[in-house]
């Protein structure tokens, strides 16, 4: 009976979230193909700027052949400033924006969840005589020193794409835990506790059965950290429960998978609600 209704209120308050996860995916996934039109565009006017060099260098002055290998230096360092800017332009298109400096490149990395401008990190690079970070506002815990170690120098492209990852899925975690204290207070019982990262949190929560309150404890585990959905999700419940709360445990814990922890708790409230 009552049960089975809340069941069936939170299986569509799922289909709901899941739809609406996918819309945002899909928004997503075309941010991204249009980050990969410009790319290839780019890599185009490099080898048409590539031909063009060659060709020069061949010429040379007075028609005179010289080495393919050795371009002009002015032509290759308008090559290369053409290169930069139109990378600039993909970055721009995945919400990150730049602009150069004197030694090298500053980066914004602009973070948002849910259409919700949240954060801002900035990061100096200097590109000479080798590409390196001079200065940043990135969290301590984020793991931007390996990020460095495995793409900065090969594919700055890749560097900054992993990072702004990690980053969006960091506020996104905490931007859950947040809602959830907020706006649902009265359903934790105790403290929500969370490490530096969100990639951890545990917290209890009220359930109500057969006009009585039990405890469920959660436990939420983020294995990947470019992710805002948890990886791994243990609930329990007080041992005095009824069987039947075992059953809703497992519904709890499949929800916390594939919904944001605070929409989780807003179709738990819907279902009471009703």
């Amino acid at each position: 009976g009552l049960l089975a209704h809340l069941e069936m209120l939170e299986m569509r308050a799922h289909e709901a979230a899941v739809k609406k996860e996918e819309m945002q995916r899909q928004e997503e996934k075309l941010a991204r193909l249009k980050a990969r039109v410009q790319e290839l565009r780019l890599q185009r006017d490099e080898l048409r700027a590539k031909v063009d060099l060659q060709q020069k260098g061949q010429l040379g002055k007075e028609g005179v052949v010289s080495d393919p290998a050795q371009p002009n230096a002015q032509a290759v360092l308008e090559w290369k400033i053409k290169s930069l800017k139109a990378m600039l332009q993909i970055f721009y298109l995945t919400g990150i924006s730049s602009k150069l400096t004197k030694r090298g490149v500053c980066f914004s990395i602009s973070t948002a969840y849910e259409g919700t401008y949240l954060d801002s990190y900035h990061l100096d690079l200097l590109t000479q005589p080798e590409v390196r970070i001079q200065r940043h506002s990135v969290p301590i815990f984020i793991p931007l020193e390996q990020i460095a170690k495995k793409y900065l120098q090969t594919d700055i492209r890749r560097f900054m794409s992993v990072l702004s990852d990690h980053l969006n899925a960091y506020v996104g975690r905490r931007y859950q835990a947040d809602q959830l204290q907020e706006h649902f207070s009265d359903q934790i019982e105790g403290a929500l506790q969370r490490n530096s990262l969100c990639n951890l949190l545990v917290f209890n929560y009220n359930v109500s059965s057969q006009s009585k309150t039990f405890l469920f404890n959660a436990r939420l585990l983020y294995g990947d950290l470019c992710s805002i959905l948890p990886t791994e999700v243990v609930i329990s419940c007080t041992p005095d429960a009824p069987a039947s709360l075992a059953e809703m445990a497992g519904a709890h814990s499949d929800l916390f998978r594939h919904v944001a922890l605070h929409k989780a708790f807003r179709s738990f409230r819907s279902a009471k609600e009703s």
